[in-house]
């Protein structure tokens, strides 16, 4: 019994290591921009808060930008994505590149007629859970106001445990200054939905503050 012993002290080893945490620290970005309407004009303030991200994101870490278009649950509405490189030079330049794809879709985007928002939580959770990471970040750069083209079945609950969605620059639409009621409700509904599958929610309308934007 007692040659075999080394063995099982290897055999244990091995498990003992597979036992240990391997959750990754990488964080795993993926932005939705509302081309819709009057909304398209607002662009500018994504750009900036794109190149904030750029700044922040280390190697390793993954970072997709989509347009939110007439049926977003495609991998065709992705404008740019990338996960960085170990080497900081080599990120530098991914990032540098990100940024030109950025500007060149806001210099010649055409608006979308409808705006579908679910489709596009759809397709980032299913990105993000690809990449492997261990933080989860959805970031919706628009009015939250969902407009789907008939046909399209977007009565979908969403399966986010451990993501972090957050709502960015939700400007107030026309009837929202009438009724300020319409637009605290928008965002219940949002924050409902999304609680309802397990995820956080936050709006940050303040961009000068975005330092807090990825804070849980």
């Amino acid at each position: 019994m007692k040659k075999y012993l080394p063995i099982f002290a290897l055999v244990l080893s091995i498990f003992a290591g597979g036992c240990a945490d391997t959750t990754s620290r990488a964080t795993g970005i993926y932005m939705l921009m509302d081309t819709s309407g009057t909304y398209a004009k607002e662009l500018d303030k994504a750009q900036a808060i794109i190149k904030y991200l750029l700044g922040t994101l280390q190697s390793g870490d993954s970072f997709a930008v989509a347009r939110i278009d007439t049926g977003s649950f495609s991998e065709k509405d992705i404008i740019a994505k990338v996960q960085f490189d170990n080497r900081p030079s080599l990120a530098n330049q991914q990032k540098r590149a990100f940024a030109k794809e950025i500007d060149d879709f806001v210099k010649s985007v055409k608006g979308s007629r409808y705006t579908d928002i679910t489709g596009g939580v759809l397709q980032a959770t299913e990105y993000l859970n690809e990449t492997g990471v261990g933080k989860k970040h959805i970031l919706i750069f628009s009015d939250l106001q969902e407009d789907i083209k008939e046909g399209y079945v977007r009565d979908i609950p969403f399966d986010i445990p451990e993501f972090n969605v957050i709502a960015l620059n939700v400007t107030k639409l026309r009837a929202d200054n009438v009724d300020p009621r319409v637009y605290l409700s928008r965002l219940e509904d949002w924050e409902k939905r999304v609680k309802d599958g397990g995820g956080k929610w936050k709006v940050v309308n303040d961009l000068d503050r975005l330092e807090a934007m990825l804070v849980d």
